[in-house]
Formats: structure tokens, sequence, C-alpha cells
């Protein structure tokens, strides 16, 4: 007898229940649902997805700012702080907040009030950056969370923290967590998809990869399909040179033959997803040429968004592609744009960074609500942290540095069950500890797998013999004073 067949053969009783604990209560409910797949939310394209709640969302759109946004000149206006121009921070304020490696060997930390202009923008009075015109104009439709916080104070930790729920990296990230619960709505395209934009400013950029939108522990077909900037989108997926597509499809055919032998043998969930990937990919050939052509986009799309949508890997190009994305039925979009990381030269950066990513979030914003798919999409925008009130570096009124700050930051969310025109949270004078309504990362973690649907408490993946979740063991709560 083949060793691994007397393996199962022998399997345990307890191994045997542990395994089929739902196959009667999945086959009786099956056969409920049978009759009519949509009750179970089911269609032709996509299986049912078990959410324990109504979901408000079906898809997620992520920006991701990497270095963390100085929250003190765009989003928390603090006036107060030109009157401590070049004044130390008081110890009273920070209370002992440990420094990174680039501050810690200061003798001051001379305070560096905000040179930019703010004002107060729609019914919520939220108060914005000169730098950010166009969030102005849309300050009703975005939601605002001025008291998001973290424990980790350098960026690798603090992005995996962020994406992942954890500051070790190797677990399954957000977008994963996604796929994993509601399934794909397109067989065409990816479940979970990865862009990455091009700042125009690339003075201090930082390494980002493929762990932040790894599946972790889950199965390898949650992880994020990374699209290029530039070229052909995927690697490889069309076919070389002189192989037509029917000599392509013979050889996946016997590949996936081969594969099947080899699944049935040893039973490697990865092998099923070998499989999966090999066919989407096939598929792929047809409907991503057609996904990344703009040529038939109407003129008003680029009045929207700006001429910079043009432009492959720009900022402004990939959020109109993230549109188009959504409009196919993708879960999940991560995008990220880089250099946020301002630890000297503001006024020469920030600037920058604001015009790569102003206009095109409006565009974005406003597009989705006209084609009526805003209501059923979150969008979240934010960093890893804030940045420090103290200047790093030589501090002048026109120009200055700051560090990073993990007590408290503002990240912005918009439709998909978020209650619009929304100020939530609020911070001391110096925007370095929050005084109101503090928003943990595992908070907000909760809160959007409670628009997906999910409780976070029972949305659980066994692992090394733990339920395994998102927002892990420690105390969390949804934020229902943001929710619609």
């Amino acid at each position: 007898m083949i060793p691994f067949d007397e393996f199962k053969q022998n399997i345990t009783r307890r191994h045997f229940f542990a395994q089929g604990s739902h196959v009667l209560g999945g086959a009786a409910l099956a056969a409920l649902a049978g009759t009519n797949r949509e009750l179970m939310g089911a269609t032709a394209e996509a299986p049912a997805a078990l959410t324990h709640f109504a979901p408000k969302a079906k898809h997620v759109i992520y920006l991701h700012m990497v270095g963390g946004p100085s929250q003190l000149d765009l989003f928390d206006y603090k006036p107060v702080m030109n009157d401590w121009y070049d004044k130390d921070l008081p110890d009273s304020v920070r209370m002992g907040q440990r420094l990174t490696t680039m501050t810690s060997g200061q003798k001051r930390f001379p305070i560096a009030p905000s040179k930019y202009k703010f004002a107060q923008y729609g019914k919520s009075g939220m108060w914005l950056s000169e730098l950010l015109p166009n969030k102005a104009k849309m300050a009703d439709d975005l939601c605002f969370i001025r008291s998001v916080h973290t424990e980790a104070i350098n960026h690798e930790p603090a992005i995996s923290f962020i994406q992942t729920g954890n500051q070790i990296t190797g677990r399954p990230c957000l977008g994963a967590w996604a796929s994993y619960g509601l399934g794909s709505l397109n067989n065409d395209l990816p479940t979970f998809v990865v862009l990455v934009a091009k700042p125009t400013n690339t003075e201090q950029v930082q390494a980002i990869s493929a762990r932040l939108w790894s599946a972790g522990y889950l199965s390898g077909e949650h992880a994020g399909v990374s699209f290029r900037s530039g070229g052909d989108p995927i690697l490889y997926i069309n076919n070389p040179p002189g192989v037509p597509a029917s000599v392509r499809r013979k050889t996946l055919d016997g590949l996936k033959a081969l594969n099947e032998l080899n699944f049935q043998q040893v039973g490697d969930p990865e092998t099923h997803t070998r499989i999966q990937q090999y066919e989407l990919a096939f598929r792929m050939q047809s409907s991503v040429p057609e996904l990344t052509d703009l040529s038939k986009e109407p003129a008003a799309t680029f009045d929207l968004y700006g001429e910079e949508a043009k432009k492959p890997g720009s900022f402004a190009h990939t959020a109109l592609l993230t549109r188009r994305l959504v409009e196919r039925g993708v879960r999940f979009v991560q995008v990220y744009h880089n250099n946020w990381d301002t630890h000297g030269n503001v006024s020469g950066r920030l600037p920058d960074q604001c015009r790569d990513v102003d206009r095109p979030c409006y565009g974005l914003i406003q597009d989705l609500k006209q084609r009526g798919l805003l209501d059923e999409t979150l969008v979240i925008w934010g960093g890893e942290f804030g940045r420090t009130v103290y200047s790093q570096g030589g501090l002048s009124k026109d120009n200055y540095g700051r560090d990073h700050h993990p007590r408290c930051f503002t990240m912005w969310m918009a439709g998909g069950g978020i209650r619009p025109g929304t100020v939530y949270g609020e911070t001391d004078d110096f925007s370095y500890n929050i005084v109101k309504d503090p928003v943990h990362i595992r908070d907000l973690h909760a809160t959007i797998l409670k628009l997906l649907g999910f409780d976070h408490q029972r949305f659980s993946f066994k692992y090394q013999g733990l339920d395994q979740r998102l927002t892990g063991v420690e105390k969390c709560r949804v934020i229902s004073e943001i929710l619609a």
C-alpha cells in the first residue's frame, strides 16, 4: 500500500471529527440554499460569501502613503504652536516617549509650527492645509480620523503592523483577509491587486516588498497580485514570440493534469493554488490588456483626474486604473505612494507629494460616486505613523524636518458605510498626544472588517493550533461613531 494511502486509512477518530466538524451543518445549509443561490449572495461569477453581517462594502481601495504624512502640515491645525516657534518641547508633553536614532542625539527639540495656511471646509468644519485644495472641495464626502496611533516607531514594523496587524512580517495582510473572506467577483482578474505609484519627488523613498501583500498562512491564492507601472503590467503573462494561444492552452492543460495527479496523491493545498494561478494567468491574457487600455476613456475622465493620468506609473494613472479595477469586480486594490518620510526639507518635498495625490484622490472619489460605486467601495487613505511637532535638524521659518511620530496621526476614509463629513478624535495643542477618542490600528482593522461584514472576533483561520485573527488577541473595538 502507498504510505500516504495507508496514513489516510489509519487516520485517527479525533482528526476525522476535527476535519469534518462542519460537514452536516454545511450540507444542511447547502440544501436550504441550493434552490436559491441568491439567498446566499452568490452569482454566476462568485460563490456565496458567508459573512456575519450584511456587508456595507463590496470593495476596498487602500491608498497607503509610504513614509508617514505630516498630520501637522496637512490635517491637524495647531495655531497655538506659532507662539512656540523654536521653543523646546516640554517634558510634560513628551512624557518619556522613545525616540528614533535620527533625533535621539539632538540636544534640543525645537517646536516647528506648520508654515502652511489652514482653513475650515464642509459642514464638519474640518481644517485642511492649503496644500490640499481638492480635498477641501470634497470635505463632506470624507471622514477624518485624527487620533490613530500605533506602537511601531520605524517604517518596516509600522507598515507591517498597519497592513497585517502585526509588526513581524509573514502574516496575511488586510487584502488577503478580504480575499479569503469574500472571494472573487471576477474570474478573469485577481481578487486582490497591488499597484505601486511613482512619486514625482524621489528624495527619500522607503523600501517596500511583496511581504506586505503576502497571504501569510492563508492559501497562496489570497496574496496580492502586483501590477507593474511600466511595460507589461504582469511579467510573462503574454505568450512568447511564435507561441500561439492554442499551444499555450495545450501546455497548461498538460500542467494542470500533472498537478492534479500530484494533488490527489499528496493533498498539498499549494498545488491546488498553483493550478488556479495558471488558469487565472491564461484568462488574464485577454482581460488585462483591456483593463489597462485607457484610449476609450472620455476627455472628461482626464479633466477629473488631471493630465498626469495619461502617464503610466503616476499616482493619477494609478488612481484611474484603480477605478477600472473596482468597476470590473476586483475586491481589494492596494496602492502605495512613496517619499512621505520628511525628515528634512518639508517645504521642498511636501508640496510635490500633495500635488501627486490631491487631485487624483478627488477624481477617484467623484468618479466612484457618479458611477454609483462609492456606496459599496470603502476608500482608505493614510500612512504608517505621523510626524513630530519638533524639528529634526535645522529649523527656520521657511523650512524644517519632522521625525517619526506614532502617538497620533490622521487618516481619512470614504464610501462603503462610512459616515461622510465626520471628524473623529482630537489631539493636544502639540499634535503629540491624543486627548479624545483614540483609535488604535486594531480598532481600525476591526472597523474595516465590520464594513466587509465580519465580526473581527469570529473571523479567523486556524494555524499552528490557534484561531489566528487580523486583530490578534488584544482588546479592540469597532469605531461605530464613524459608521453611516
